[in-house]
């Protein structure tokens, strides 16, 4: 198949190319490459390339593939929350505008990075598909918002999907620690301490970025009418966990490190735990390569292979959030970014 991929140099961009040319599908990526330089490990580019914004993507541009792979977008909770007006321009106006010229372009499916984090502060346990949403970011609600909207827009010729991710972490040729594993088992190696800024009872379903690639791979590959027009957690029940156990794993990890609830950001607002049964009835094939402790096992050894340090955990290179601040800073100076 023919593919186009957004976000392809991404967290989970960089792993989702290499398992789509692995499975014989020609890659087309499309990527602004706002994030220039965060590369941690050298990673496959796809067949063809484009440099381009979401929003500036055309009808032409997307004419003749099977499937649009739509992983682009400001991608968590805080960057969202740095410039909302930003983040509802790309992640809600840029994704439902993609979707149309997807439609139009003749572009059979249509698959979208959604998230679990819609759920927000979830009115109770064990959450699936159907549950009333109550999100808690301007990255939620543009989640909510582009679901609607492109939704709305399938019929016999365009079926769209919606990937409702799970909390990511792991390892990725273009590392991120601003994510909850991550950010815990980087702090124990490079600082010491297992620094939790809530009391550590939130939960979160988490998943692999390796697996959030495959389980896209997937869709694609399924039925259509499997998959059309569904939204679906993606995940598993079994990988569901309170902030505090993930603090604890990370401590069998590094066991000289000391868990420091800091209590900085009070409550968390966000506390979600995620059913994903309709996710193995309509893909019963599909099962997750990673357990949380196989997934922070190989973390671990890639810290430490890199020699990962307190300067690497108070720079930019691995925090979106940091790199996008700076580089809207220079924009704003009119300084070159690069």
């Amino acid at each position: 198949m023919k593919v186009f991929v957004t976000g392809h140099k991404g967290y989970i961009g960089a792993h989702l190319v290499e398992l789509l040319q692995s499975a014989g599908h020609e890659v087309t990526g499309c990527d602004l490459d706002l994030f220039e330089g965060c590369a941690w490990e050298p990673f496959p580019s796809p067949d063809h390339e484009l440099n381009k914004d979401i929003r500036d993507i055309s009808e032409d541009d997307l004419r003749g593939f099977d499937c649009v792979m739509h992983l682009a977008a400001i991608s968590n909770d805080p960057m969202g929350d740095l410039n909302p007006e930003i983040t509802y321009s790309i992640n809600r106006d840029g994704s439902i505008r993609l979707a149309k010229l997807a439609k139009a372009a003749g572009v059979p499916r249509f698959l979208f990075a959604s998230s679990c984090s819609i759920y927000g502060k979830g009115e109770k346990l064990d959450l699936d598909e159907t549950a009333v949403f109550n999100p808690v970011s301007a990255y939620a609600f543009s989640k909510v918002e582009t679901e609607e909207a492109v939704s709305a827009l399938a019929d016999d010729s365009f079926s769209p999907s919606f990937l409702r991710n799970a909390t990511a972490y792991g390892h990725s040729p273009m590392l991120r620690i601003d994510l909850v594993v991550n950010n815990l088992l980087g702090c124990a190696i490079a600082r010491g301490d297992i620094r939790i800024m809530s009391d550590g009872s939130p939960w979160r379903p988490l998943i692999h970025c390796r697996d959030i690639a495959r389980a896209f791979v997937a869709f694609m590959e399924a039925p259509r009418d499997v998959v059309h027009n569904q939204a679906v957690n993606i995940g598993a029940n079994e990988e569901n966990y309170q902030v505090k156990d993930v603090a604890d794993y990370v401590q069998e990890l590094v066991p000289d490190a000391k868990i420091v609830y800091t209590g900085e950001v009070g409550a968390d607002p966000r506390n979600y735990r995620v059913n994903f049964d309709k996710l193995y009835t309509l893909l019963p094939e599909f099962k997750l390569q990673y357990t949380l402790k196989a997934g922070m096992e190989e973390l671990y050894n890639k810290y430490r292979e890199h020699g990962f340090s307190e300067e690497d955990f108070s720079g930019d290179q691995f925090v979106r959030l940091r790199t996008l601040r700076h580089r809207l800073d220079r924009i704003e100076k009119a300084e070159p970014v690069a």
